[in-house]
């Protein structure tokens, strides 16, 4: 960054790709702490899918150097702004967004993921006209816009909270804005980070089917367990015939590169939708018919505005929602990303700072 966007007098440490899986350790200065600004010590980051796809460079050439990933930050606020709504100690959370200029037609209609100028958490830049890089939250602190860190329930842990600032809202975001509830039959593809928790949102808000669909049998007893009322193995021809036309509402999460996608949309009830949360790395073959004949929908979904994130956290308290969490210490960053490459998790990394044991 240029001198004049940086704090010289503070240092920040974490882990960086620099277009590889494997992380360095590298250092920066922040830009100067802004009157809206918080600056938080951070104790926890999940591991989201985001990030390889980023770090690897899965979604183009990294654009600004060295990358500090992670945008499932939980921490306390250590600094703040003359202007920020905070308070020193406040435990809160940052997810995939850490700016917006809060005055376009999509943020005053609770958008903000749809602003021109927002500024992602990581890999890109500040556009409020006092410039900077984003980092993310592999390291030990991290300044952001206050607006976009949010207070964190006190019935829900630092680690617990991580998960919910990308992969909570990522999933509660479109279920609550296609209707999910009583009357309607969600499906969830792909049992993952994101999926186990879309199956608890679509329970704990009474729909009538929780359906969680996947590749194999390996997950249909735990996906009893958060929430689903039946299972669906995609591979398996007489269960996919049976769950046909009978899904308002299909939350995809993941999906194997050879993905027959007539098959899937087959799942699709009439006048239903497909929602699209996996961010595959090249183009979907998707077949025209399956669209029109029944009037389905594939639609896309991205994280949610600030107001929506507020709701989540709130939902999670209320109805226990939770993910589920495998911890490991930050000082382990490479070891993490290569279990979370092998998809191992069960099913959601969380690496803690030294921080952590302070928290």
């Amino acid at each position: 960054m240029p001198s004049n966007t940086q704090d010289q007098s503070v240092t920040f440490n974490g882990w960086a790709s620099t277009g590889t899986a494997h992380l360095k350790q590298w250092s920066y200065h922040p830009r100067p702490l802004g009157p809206k600004d918080v600056e938080m010590e951070i104790s926890h980051c999940g591991i989201c899918g985001s990030d390889i796809h980023t770090i690897t460079s899965g979604w183009g050439e990294l654009k600004n150097g060295p990358c500090i990933s992670g945008h499932e930050i939980v921490g306390k606020v250590v600094a703040k702004g003359d202007s920020s709504h905070h308070q020193i100690g406040d435990l809160v959370g940052v997810g995939a967004m850490v700016d917006s200029c809060d005055d376009c037609k999509e943020c005053n209609n609770g958008f903000h993921q749809l602003c021109l100028v927002k500024g992602m958490t990581y890999n890109d830049t500040f556009k409020d006209g006092r410039g900077g890089l984003t980092y993310g939250g592999y390291a030990d602190r991290v300044r952001v816009n206050g607006e976009f860190a949010f207070k964190i329930p006190s019935n829900i842990s630092a680690a617990e909270a991580a998960p919910l600032l990308c992969a909570g809202v990522t999933t509660y975001s479109p279920l609550k804005a296609h209707g999910a509830g009583p009357g309607k039959t969600v499906g969830v593809i792909g049992i993952g980070g994101l999926g186990h928790l879309a199956i608890q949102w679509a329970h704990a808000m009474k729909c009538d089917e929780v359906v969680a669909i996947s590749t194999s049998d390996n997950k249909r007893e735990e996906s009893k367990k958060l929430g689903a009322s039946k299972f669906v193995n995609s591979k398996n021809p007489e269960e996919v015939a049976a769950a046909a036309k009978s899904m308002d509402i299909i939350i995809c999460t993941s999906f194997d590169k050879n993905a027959n996608w007539g098959e899937l949309l087959q799942l699709v009830a009439n006048r239903g939708k497909l929602v699209l949360l996996a961010l595959p790395e090249a183009p979907l073959s998707i077949p025209a018919n399956a669209l029109l004949s029944r009037e389905v929908s594939i639609v896309g979904s991205l994280i949610g505005g600030k107001e929506m994130v507020q709701e989540m956290l709130q939902f999670a308290s209320e109805h226990n929602v939770r993910p589920w969490i495998e911890k490991m210490p930050m000082s382990d960053a490479n070891a993490a990303i290569k279990r979370m490459m092998e998809g191992r998790p069960r099913y959601r990394i969380v690496m803690e700072t030294e921080a952590a044991s302070r928290a």
